[in-house]
């Protein structure tokens, strides 16, 4: 079967491809993965080693048509995580959404583990919403918040994903672009908060001890998915999942 090949796709029909459902009423999250075919989520410990041209495009689309960019602490420090640049993102497409000009970066950490001085805090265009816990040492709240961070507190003893969709929500940020890593896939998993799965599949043989995409308690049940598209290019197959919503 001839698969489309995303080099002849253009930029309009891969946006139409990839947006979000229009008029939101909640946070809609899009997760964004790439793969190894054995399973494995990174290369010499990063993504980067897994990815490829058409594979970047897609997902730097992913911010383009973005409310917020989700990630987890641990992601964000292994592939050095800085605030979204004005750059990145294709100015003229969010503005006919009605997007901001750039979106932040919504970082998961449990225990504010994020460096007051970090490039994801200090390099930003907007502010980096730091997503934590109560039980979170008080003098690094503190610091984050003093250093230009919007910290929120999410839960007691651990970040409640379900709080931190809300919390999002009342920014007006429904458009969720979810980069990783796996326990924070996991943890929406087990949610039920996945409404998209865009995963990119590498012509690669890792090996290894790499992580899976997702890790974490399992859900009640697991979630049905739709296939909602196929792109090929240069031997990667990009997937597209959608939820089934009851």
């Amino acid at each position: 079967m001839l698969l489309p090949q995303a080099r002849d796709i253009d930029d309009t029909e891969l946006e139409r491809l990839y947006d979000y459902p229009a008029e939101l009423s909640r946070p809609w999250v899009q997760v964004n993965f790439v793969s190894s075919p054995d399973g494995a989520v990174t290369v010499g410990g990063k993504s980067h080693g897994l990815s490829g041209p058409a594979d970047k495009k897609v997902f730097m689309l992913g911010r383009t048509l973005a409310d917020v960019v989700l990630v987890g602490a641990g992601t964000a420090a292994i592939e050095g995580y800085g605030g979204v640049k004005s750059g990145e993102v294709r100015s003229a497409v969010r503005a006919r959404l009605g997007l901001r000009p750039v979106p932040p970066i919504a970082v998961v950490t449990r225990r504010a583990t994020i460096a007051p001085d970090s490039s994801l805090v200090t390099d930003t265009v907007v502010p980096t919403i730091v997503l934590t816990c109560a039980s979170a040492p008080e003098d690094r709240l503190t610091a984050l918040s003093d250093a230009g961070a919007d910290v929120v507190i999410t839960g007691d003893a651990d970040v409640d994903l379900s709080v931190a969709m809300a919390e999002l929500d009342k920014r007006d940020l429904r458009r969720v672009s979810c980069e990783g890593g796996p326990h924070l896939f996991g943890g929406l998993i087990e949610a039920g908060l996945v409404d998209q799965l865009c995963l990119s599949i590498s012509p690669l043989l890792a090996g290894g001890d790499a992580s899976r995409i997702a890790f974490g308690p399992p859900p009640v049940a697991p979630r049905e998915l739709e296939l909602a598209s196929v792109l090929t290019d240069e031997n990667f197959l990009m997937l597209r999942y959608r939820a089934r919503h009851a």
